[in-house]
């Protein structure tokens, strides 16, 4: 399985981030769509497994998720939109942890793309940073990669300007 991994589009979904993730065959976005029309043009773009993120509306809540917990290839995924990082997760971050034992845990949120192995939990953890134009980041971020009999491989980072 290849996987596209991105967040916090924002209301963009540009040419760059389509040649990107031409090759992939489903995406992960970890919210922050901004509004309908992302959330559409990315699903109509691929196949997708989405969560929503706290500036999305009514709209594209209604039609998502605050988490998800699915098996992608032998391994265990676990995504939603703020997640912190290992060793400063937030209390219902860390519940869902303990509960699900996740092998990836997807999250968004902070703009800053960070892959980090959760050694307590020995879980990788994602975040692909911010793929869209609005924000604090100066360079728009990607993630995508694959996945073979339980192992992640040949992760490849996407990275843009943002203006």
């Amino acid at each position: 399985m290849y996987i596209g991994v991105i967040s916090d589009t924002h209301c963009s979904f540009d040419d760059d981030l389509r040649e990107f993730l031409a090759p992939v065959d489903v995406i992960w976005h970890a919210g922050d769509f901004g509004d309908l029309a992302t959330y559409a043009a990315v699903h109509e773009f691929k196949p997708t497994i989405a969560v929503y993120g706290n500036c999305d509306g009514q709209d594209v809540r209604l039609r998502s998720k605050p988490f998800r917990i699915w098996e992608c290839e032998g391994m265990k995924v676990m995504m939603m939109h703020i997640g912190g990082y290992p060793g400063r997760w937030p209390e219902q971050v860390l519940r869902l942890i303990e509960a699900h034992r996740p092998d990836i845990f997807v999250c968004g949120h902070s703009h800053i793309l960070k892959v980090i192995r959760d050694q307590h939990y020995d879980m990788l953890t994602i975040n692909p940073g911010a793929c869209g134009h609005q924000g604090f980041h100066v360079v728009r971020t990607a993630v995508r990669f694959h996945i073979d009999e339980g192992k992640p491989h040949d992760m490849e980072v996407g990275e843009w300007d943002r203006f």
